[in-house]
């Protein structure tokens, strides 16, 4: 088992993960997407010594783990943000320019002001596009007024505006989708926050949590917390009670599902997702919406010369986190090395830690180990582990200390 108190050191291994170095200046790498995943590729891939251009539409980066400490006013939101000084300064080519198309016969990417990046191999981290067709009467625009804040920033700080604003014995009304999703304990975490801030400043307000799933990562530990520390806040909806959200009003500010409809001072709606669009314009998503990848070497299963790695791509049992996007960025640029240099790739292990506040100072977290195994990637049976559930006070004052610990190294690490 992987407890609690050895995960910072599992972090620590996997961010120290050897990279070997050829002498292949010439080979050209183009990575996509600058978020946990790209950036983390780009650099690895630079460390081997690789021609490395990463494309980035937007010149700073707003970071999705711990935006929910923000919506909650734990966290500043400039804390999320981080350049890409750091990157340029490793010697990696950083173009802020959005990829508009792909050529995987001729190798090349194109962008949206007409440069055009040839390519030997191209990594690609586009994260996700949200389903705003999924939801009736959900779209774009109705994100105003029910913000998803699944992608930080703007969205992040109107929701945060919103609780503020709401008055005491206001109604939050927060939707969860259906598996897949980036960060599947995220909505819970977030769920618990608001929770946190009903409760010590508006504590005749409720949030109602409508769930498309009847379980979820971390269910136990999170409904735990939720029964000792929010009775009278938080009301869990699962599936099976009539969790499935069939529609919303953003003029009314209700919320449907099949049983009844919900008025809300304030809508969180979390839609369906997919990967981000630039997959689909390259032909590695399926009709799943997300990307089938050689669980070995993170190569598309669908293009040769692409790998895809992050949020977007189908790792099996592996979820769809920060730790996930930088554990397979470093596998993937070690494939990509050895593959380049006519060598197979070594089959590779890999390691995923997801922590979760419920309350400032009550952190819990899971670890799972990854091996490829009949194409795709599954658990390691007994390598993994959750929270102790009856853990002390202690413990779960450990974890978010861990928590904070994990954030600051890896966004060095990445970014820095």
């Amino acid at each position: 088992m992987i407890y609690p108190t050895r995960r910072l050191l599992l972090a620590a291994a996997v961010l120290a993960l050897p990279r070997p170095s050829l002498a292949q200046g010439a080979a050209k790498v183009v990575v996509v997407g600058g978020g946990f995943g790209g950036a983390t590729a780009a650099r690895a891939l630079k460390q081997g010594g690789l021609d490395v251009t990463l494309v980035e539409a937007n010149p700073t980066y707003v970071s999705c783990p711990f935006s929910n400490e923000v919506i909650a006013g734990l966290q500043p939101m400039e804390a999320q943000r981080f350049g890409y000084g750091g990157l340029a300064k490793a010697g990696i080519r950083v173009v802020h320019a959005t990829a508009t198309g792909i050529d995987a016969t001729a190798r090349r990417v194109a962008l949206a002001d007409g440069t055009v990046l040839p390519y030997d191999r191209l990594v690609l981290s586009p994260g996700i596009d949200l389903r705003f067709d999924a939801i009736p009467g959900y779209d774009e625009a109705a994100a105003d007024a029910m913000p998803h804040a699944w992608k930080a920033g703007v969205q992040t700080e109107l929701l945060k505006r919103q609780l503020d604003a709401m008055p005491d014995g206001g109604t939050v009304v927060m939707s969860v989708p259906g598996n897949p999703y980036r960060c599947p304990p995220g909505p819970y975490e977030r769920a618990s926050l608001i929770a946190h801030v009903l409760k010590t400043r508006k504590p005749r307000a409720k949030l109602i949590v409508l769930d498309a799933k009847d379980a979820f990562s971390k269910q136990r530990l999170f409904q735990q917390a939720w029964r000792q520390l929010y009775p009278d806040q938080l009301a869990y909806v699962p599936l099976a009670s009539g969790g499935q959200v069939t529609g919303v009003d953003p003029a009314g500010m209700t919320v449907r599902t099949d049983f009844e409809e919900y008025k809300a001072d304030v809508a969180c709606i979390i839609p369906p997702q997919r990967a981000g669009r630039i997959a689909v314009a390259a032909g590695v998503a399926d009709r799943s919406g997300w990307c089938p990848i050689d669980p070995v070497n993170f190569e598309s299963a669908l293009v040769p010369g692409i790998h895809v790695i992050g949020d977007a791509a189908i790792a099996g049992a592996m979820p769809k986190s920060a730790f996930s996007a930088n554990a397979q960025a470093k596998v993937c640029a070690l494939a990509v090395i050895d593959l380049l240099a006519g060598r197979a790739p070594e089959t590779p292990k890999l390691v995923n830690t997801c922590y979760s506040l419920v309350a400032p100072g009550y952190g819990i977290s899971v670890a799972g180990v990854y091996r490829p195994a009949n194409g795709v990637l599954t658990d390691v049976d007994g390598a993994g582990g959750v929270s102790p559930l009856d853990a002390p006070a202690a413990l779960r004052e450990q974890e978010a200390v861990y928590a904070a610990d994990w954030y600051r190294t890896i966004t060095g690490q990445v970014f820095g």
